[in-house]
């Protein structure tokens, strides 16, 4: 039987996997210039990261429950965490050219 504690850590466990997704997806937005950069990155690094983090809450502070698979654990704790943040950068947040980004120049 599933309980409350469970399905609350499954829960921080996805909702930190988004914010990191939306956090690095804006912070790569903002930083890198290539298209192709992009798709590796939200492919390759960002789940990478968050497999660390699920690794870390569930393995250290074992949040979450037994979801039965590999596959339903990918799914449920990285893929819609990965697609949620994704779409939150993309559509919810301004795009990086419409915000005003102070000078990074040194005044002497």
């Amino acid at each position: 039987m599933v309980g409350v504690v469970g399905i609350t850590g499954l829960l921080v466990i996805v909702l930190v996997n988004s914010a990191l997704a939306a956090l690095m997806t804006r912070f790569f937005r903002v930083r890198l210039e290539t298209a192709w950069g992009s798709i590796l990155y939200a492919l390759f690094l960002i789940p990478l990261t968050m497999v660390v983090v699920l690794f870390v809450l569930s393995g250290v502070f074992g949040l979450g429950v037994d979801l039965g698979s590999r596959a339903t654990v990918i799914a449920i704790t990285i893929a819609v965490p990965l697609a949620v943040g994704i779409t939150f950068d993309y559509f919810w947040m301004p795009a990086p050219d419409e915000v005003d980004v102070p000078d990074r120049t040194r005044s002497r």
